[in-house]
């Protein structure tokens, strides 16, 4: 059984992932963008609600092309406002 064939494999899979560092267009990055407004850390906030309704609201979400994050940031900011 000869290794050779995956061993060259194995080389020219390492030598074009080392070729070029830019990410795909579709790849997300596990550490969002900092931006003038979120320089603060940010944590999560957890809400219980039934299935049936974030289903529904996801689907919307999703449809509309918005966040469900922005839209309960947006919730949020108009019911309580933000520090001072």
């Amino acid at each position: 059984m000869s290794n050779s064939k995956y061993g060259d494999l194995i080389k020219k899979a390492r030598k074009t992932e080392n070729q070029g560092t830019k990410k795909p267009d579709n790849q997300i990055s596990s550490q969002p963008e900092a931006t003038e407004e979120s320089t603060e850390l940010e944590v999560n906030l957890c809400v219980k609600v039934p299935v049936s309704l974030r289903r529904h609201w996801s689907a919307e979400a999703k449809r509309t092309g918005v966040t469900m994050t922005s839209v309960i940031i947006e919730a949020l900011k108009a019911r309580f406002g933000e520090p001072k």
